[in-house]
């Protein structure tokens, strides 16, 4: 079985910073490819940022810059640093990992930012 553990999102206003945690757990350890996607209603799911095994990265245009995609993989974990927060990037945001060709998702952090 496993398990996405997603933490770090809340309110924050704009211009600020939020840092996003995601632990995995099971019986996957350092997963191929972990990452970030976010998700608004009526939206559909879009990826934020993507970190492969060997710490090559991938970010959304929309976020080149701001954040900043990191992982441990002796904690089994992935990090999503947002800075300089803008109202657009509101949404839940979601952890991923591909490994062997599966997917698997957390449950989601919802991150709010307003004025």
């Amino acid at each position: 079985q496993v398990q996405l553990v997603e933490s770090g999102g809340g309110l924050v206003q704009i211009g600020g910073s939020l840092r996003l945690s995601c632990a995995v757990s099971g019986s996957i350890f350092s997963a191929n490819v972990m990452g970030w996607y976010r998700q608004v209603p009526g939206k559909q799911r879009e990826l934020v940022a993507i970190i492969s095994r060997g710490g090559s990265t991938n970010y959304a245009d929309s976020v080149k810059g701001r954040f900043t995609i990191s992982r441990d993989n002796a904690k089994n974990t992935v990090y999503l640093q947002m800075n300089n927060l803008k109202p657009e990037d509101t949404a839940v945001y979601y952890c991923y990992i591909n490994h062997v060709g599966y997917d698997y998702w957390g449950q989601g952090t919802q991150v709010t930012v307003s004025s």
